[in-house]
Parts: structure tokens; sequence; C-alpha cells
């Protein structure tokens, strides 16, 4: 009597390829070499709520979305409010993200923006001021605002782009840098174009509140 199961023996059977991530599953190496990941700026309007941004630092948690900064603050409407995400993931990555998002039921709406979007951060800066005068000079290079000053250290707030603050703080750093302090990357959308936001006048009370999003964040 032949015993085990049929087929060909263990050291005949095809072997897959490529990497597995950190949940085990094994990751194609062709869709892994096609999608390159891209930076990428994501606006959601969210109900001004407690856990609101519990929620979404969970979400991207639980599914290893590698974010590099997240702000939230509120709008105009008391009962709104905005988180601006800047994500570096390949396309499939950052559609994931759109699409589990969406699915949180405080989430009102999503939207990626357009590379020509206002992308600010600001930064506090506090370098040694040993060299007023050059401090000055730096500082008036970037459109730096003095906000404290000492005879040892001097501290300035600038505003502007990623690359200008980046910039900024290596500039600085001749002179020895203290502490730099960095708030994120917010964003809106140029001209009448909407940055993230919805037509609710025709919805349900329900619906106007968070949007058509009752289904749990989990599901694909």
């Amino acid at each position: 009597m032949k015993r085990g199961l049929e087929g060909p023996a263990p050291e005949e059977r095809p072997t897959p390829a490529g990497r597995r991530n950190k949940q085990g599953i094994r990751i194609d190496p062709e869709v892994e070499a096609t999608h390159e990941p891209r930076r990428t700026v994501i606006s959601a309007l969210v109900a001004h709520e407690p856990g609101v941004l519990s929620d979404v630092s969970g979400l991207f948690s639980r599914r290893q979305f590698n974010i590099e900064s997240l702000t939230v603050g509120p709008t105009d409407d008391e009962e709104r409010a905005r988180i601006t995400i800047v994500v570096e993931e390949p396309d499939p990555g950052i559609d994931q993200v759109e699409k589990q998002l969406r699915k949180l039921v405080p989430v009102i709406s999503v939207r990626e923006l357009e590379p020509d979007a206002m992308r600010r951060e600001l930064a506090l800066v506090k370098v040694d001021a040993a060299d007023p005068a050059s401090v000055s000079a730096v500082a008036d290079m970037y459109d730096a605002t003095a906000v404290d000053s000492s005879p040892e250290t001097a501290t300035f707030e600038i505003t502007g782009s990623r690359q200008k603050i980046e910039a900024a703080v290596e500039t600085f750093s001749q002179f020895g840098i203290r502490e730099v302090s960095r708030t994120g990357l917010t964003a809106m959308a140029r001209g009448t174009d909407q940055t993230a936001g919805a037509d609710l006048t025709a919805q349900p009370a329900d619906e106007a509140k968070y949007g058509d999003n009752t289904q749990p964040a989990d599901d694909d």
C-alpha cells in the first residue's frame, strides 16, 4: 500500500521566488520591481471628535503603511478637521491607503493632492549664537523669523516647502544646532479646486455627518 500524498517529491516541487514581508506573505518579485515607491500627499476631511486621529494612525500601523508625516487641525467648520498625510509607497499601496481611509466611519472624504498643490511646513530651529551677524545673515536668506534669543542661542521660525526647511536646517548646522522641531506638512489644492470635501446637502442625516463610510476599515 502506497503511503503519503500523491504528487512530486518535496525536492521536485517548484519553489516560489521572491522575499517575504513581515507578515510572512511572499512578495511577487515582478510586482515589487514594477511599482517604484513614490511620495505623495493625501488630504482627509474628518469629523472633529475624540478618537479620530487614533483611528487613522491605528489603520496605518495595522497596514504597515510608511507615513513620513501626519498633521491634523480644525477647519472653518468646527465640526470638521483636516488630516494631511505624507506617504511614500508604490502605487498599489497608495490606492490601498485611500481605500482604507474611506472605510473609517469618521472620515468624510479623502483625496490625493496634485503635485502642484500648495505645501507648507513650519520648523523651529535653535542654534548657537556665538556669531550673531552670521546667524542673522542665514536667517535672512531663508526668511526666518527670530522668536527667541539669549547670549548663547537664537531660535528661528521657518515656514515653507520641505526642501526649504531641510536646506535651512543644513545651513544653520554650521553654527551648531541645539534643537529642531518640525510640524510636518500641511497642504491645500490651488485655485477653486477642492482639497478634500464633499457636497453633503443631499445625503441623509447619518451620512451627512460622516459620509457613506460604514464598512469596517480592515475589509479589502
